[in-house]
């Protein structure tokens, strides 16, 4: 499968929106890939892990963030669980489920009940291995500063905005992943 085809299918040719998200998703998969084969031990599916790295934020176009131009009717922070719809009717149950769990560290029950976030009620926690390095991966970079990597400091006082439980969790991915 080729991811691009998948993305050109979705996204206009030479639209802001399609270059931001190759661009970002491609920063994304790189250090996914980078973070996998340092540790062999942990036997990633790199072929699965690129593409769904590269499919991860596919659902962007779908909601309202003009600052990347994306021009849709739903709120931000809709992208995940729309993109893992456009990956589930594409036959793509597994990418699917990497799109519906990236957002932020994973959004619990919880998180989704409290903070009234206007997406489907269930678990959307990172839970395979894959899933959750293309999670810790998206944390260094944004869509708005691309080719630009945040470091570890930098997205840990990020997080922070959305709570401790988010920080434990980039911690736990920081001494799994990196060792730190």
């Amino acid at each position: 499968m080729n991811p691009l085809k998948l993305i050109d299918k979705y996204y206009e040719a030479g639209s802001v929106a399609g270059r931001i998200l190759v661009q970002h998703s491609r920063s994304v998969a790189d250090r996914a890939l980078s973070i996998a084969l340092a540790h062999p031990e942990m036997q990633f599916d790199l072929v699965f892990l690129e593409e769904a790295a590269m499919l991860h934020d596919i659902g962007i176009f779908l909601c309202h963030a003009p600052e990347i131009d994306c021009h849709g009717l739903f709120p931000y922070i809709c992208h995940g669980y729309l993109g893992a719809e456009l990956m589930r009717r594409e036959g793509l149950p597994r990418h699917a489920l990497v799109c519906e769990r990236h957002t932020g560290t994973g959004l619990s029950l919880d998180m989704i009940d409290k903070r009234l976030f206007p997406v489907p009620f269930r678990d959307m926690q990172p839970q395979s291995a894959e899933e959750q390095l293309i999670c810790f991966a998206d944390k260094f970079f944004s869509k708005t500063k691309p080719g630009e990597e945040k470091s570890v400091d930098k997205v840990r006082h990020s997080l922070r905005k959305y709570g401790r439980r988010d920080v434990c969790r980039f911690d736990e991915w920081c001494k799994r992943f990196l060792g730190e």
